[in-house]
């Protein structure tokens, strides 16, 4: 029976296996770097080891395989959690796991070796007659794919000839960089294809669970956004195909515990394997509802050595799964950082989160702030109740992707089943409506007038002319409030019908042509977040007379967010440069972010070297064009954690 588990992970699904070992009366151990020495998985685990690594990066700490297993050792584990990601599919960890005396609660290293490597996985279900996709020589467009990798970071979609060289380049560096493998292949890039996986379950004496499968389709830079299960309107024999399917792959290599056969269904129905990860998968939890157990229990158990039931459980329902980003969809998915005041969703909805409240989202990790599932029995019911349980949650701090999932969850296409991988490169992010935008900004003047005054309540805000100016966010657009308090109740300039009924510093009651609505209003400095029924709108409140602003010279590209100079491009400083040439790249919250010249001219001044931090708004470099054009082009990159 095992005692502790150390957990080689961090964030949400460090919470989630410490959330199962303490219902299972199993001691937890948490791993963490200098960034991390704060945060809720270390909070909340019985011990914590820190990794001293030079830095926070994760190839200074949560990619040391000694270190990770020396801080087991150390903490009185007995057994290792690897999570997903990081060393997850690390057969040699594995191995240095069990060779310290210790259980691993994951397959076999022989079947993490055997499904590890893309190509040879590929290779082997090839010979057991599972359709793969092969690329041809010439074939475009193509997807250039790490052999050793996962989680959809560093592919690349290349489209013609002379973008492959650039392309595979990157993904190589990337490769060695993360995984130390550099290779990488090649497969056709299937374009408006379904992303299919199927949950397997199998214990050492040979039985093996199909839990059902899960629809991944929807994404961004190729990493999942919503996952669903069951799949829709796939139809019986699809299912059954790759139900079958999955099952050879896991019994060809004697796979134990939970483990994900991911396929690739083109537009005209037919079926291709991808990949198999050997671990637990982000989006878990959407198959525990449906089948009503706990995958990780089941890790552990099956680790221990028990046996599973000769059937799984019948699932029931559908279940959903959001995962809520702290990233700007409107600024090419951006990540964002910076205080996560509150994240508070309503009860009906399973919450895993990757941070309490007060935590920073630093610049080193993925900028996941949660997972969000709804479970319902019906598809219908389970996407209202996750799109309402989103809309109505007090999401406060950076800018996240939450306005964005509702649009998805609530569209006719998401609704109607019509899915695909370029499924997000068909939406336009809708901006909050000016009007529910303008009431929020009344709604925050009002409660901080009642905040400054020292018996509080409407009947103290002030009777005088009031102008007050918010900032919209992520848009940026200006909103000016004015508005006085009369014997006949309020007057606000573009609101003639508009009434006051109760302000207070964390709540106003608007009436609005006769209908009555609360406004929930927290302030964090000059941030506002006001909820109401209309939505979720973050304000900042703009000074009465704005501060004096640096100048920056004119061509300066700046920083568009912290993060570390991974490497430079080839010009120097006093080169000329083209548009578009990359100048060097940004490592941030997982993603590369590509600074290239805007337009062509000359490099005057390169002021990054590799290694080097720097803050959000930093000079990087000066390209003297001749319109002098003062933007800079960021592409965004996935890089692996």
């Amino acid at each position: 029976m095992i005692s502790a588990v150390l957990v080689a992970n961090r964030g949400e699904i460090a919470r989630r296996v410490f959330r199962t070992c303490r219902a299972l009366g199993i001691a937890t151990v948490a791993v963490f770097s200098e960034a991390d020495a704060e945060a809720a998985h270390v909070r909340e685990a019985d011990t914590g080891v820190r990794l001293p690594g030079p830095g926070s990066a994760p190839a200074d700490t949560y990619l040391r395989a000694g270190l990770i297993v020396k801080a087991a050792v150390t903490a009185g584990a007995d057994a290792v959690h690897p999570g997903y990601g990081f060393l997850s599919e690390n057969a040699d960890f594995a191995r240095a796991v069990t060779a310290a005396g210790l259980t691993w609660i994951g397959p076999a290293a022989e079947a993490i070796e055997a499904m590890g490597s893309k190509t040879r996985a590929k290779g082997l279900m090839a010979a057991a007659g599972v359709p793969v996709l092969e690329a041809a020589p010439g074939e475009f467009p193509v997807l250039v794919k790490a052999a050793a990798g996962g989680g959809g970071r560093g592919m690349r979609v290349v489209r013609d000839a002379a973008a492959l060289e650039e392309a595979l380049a990157a993904a190589r560096a990337e490769a060695a960089s993360a995984f130390g493998d550099g290779e990488v292949f090649l497969e056709p890039y299937v374009e408006d294809g379904r992303h299919i996986e199927v949950q397997v379950l199998a214990d050492a004496h040979g039985t093996v669970w199909i839990l059902g499968e899960r629809d991944c389709s929807v994404q961004r830079r190729h990493q999942k956004v919503i996952e669903e299960t069951p799949a829709p309107g796939i139809g019986d024999d699809l299912r059954r195909t790759l139900h079958e399917a999955a099952e050879a792959a896991s019994r060809a290599i004697g796979y134990t515990g939970a483990g994900t056969v991911e396929f690739l269904v083109a537009p005209d129905g037919r079926p291709y394997f991808l990949e198999m990860n050997t671990r637990l998968q982000v989006e878990h939890p959407v198959t525990e509802c449906v089948f009503g157990l706990d995958l990780v229990a089941l890790q552990i158990r099956v680790a221990e050595g028990e046996r599973l039931a000769p059937e799984p459980p019948a699932p029931g329902g559908h279940a959903v799964e959001a995962r809520l980003y702290a990233e700007d969809p409107a600024r090419d998915w951006q990540p964002q950082t910076g205080v996560l005041h509150r994240l508070r969703v309503g009860p009906e909805l399973r919450v895993d989160a990757a941070y309490g409240d007060g935590d920073t989202v630093g610049p080193h990790y993925d900028p996941m702030l949660a997972k969000v599932i709804a479970h319902a029995p019906t598809r219908a019911e389970a996407l209202r109740l996750l799109a309402r349980g989103l809309e109505r949650a007090h999401v406060h701090g950076p800018v996240t992707n939450r306005d964005l999932l509702v649009q998805v969850l609530r569209h006719p296409d998401f609704a109607a089943g019509r899915l695909s991988t370029a499924f997000l490169e068909r939406i336009v992010p809708v901006p909050a409506e000016p009007d529910a935008v303008r009431l929020a900004a009344l709604a925050a003047a009002l409660a901080g007038a009642a905040d400054r005054h020292p018996l509080g309540g409407w009947r103290n805000v002030p009777s005088q002319p009031q102008n007050k100016s918010y900032r919209a966010e992520p848009d940026g657009a200006v909103h000016e409030v004015r508005y006085r308090l009369t014997r006949a109740g309020l007057v606000a300039e573009g609101h003639p019908d508009v009434g006051l009924l109760r302000a207070a510093p964390d709540a106003v009651v608007l009436e609005v042509a006769g209908v009555r609505r609360a406004f929930e209003v927290a302030t964090y400095g000059d941030r506002v977040h006001v909820d109401s029924p209309l939505g979720a709108v973050a304000l900042t409140v703009l000074p009465r007379f704005p501060a004096p602003q640096t100048r920056t010279e004119p061509g300066s590209l700046l920083a568009p967010m912290p993060g570390t100079v991974v490497r430079l491009g080839f010009a120097k400083a006093g080169d000329r440069v083209e548009a578009g040439q990359p100048l060097l790249w940004l490592e941030a919250m997982k993603m590369e972010h590509r600074v290239a010249a805007p337009a062509a001219g000359v490099l005057a001044a390169l002021h990054a070297e590799v290694g080097q931090q720097v803050e959000v708004g930093a000079v990087l470099a000066v390209v003297v064009v001749q319109e002098d054009v003062e933007v800079v082009e960021v592409v965004e990159e996935e890089v692996p954690s």
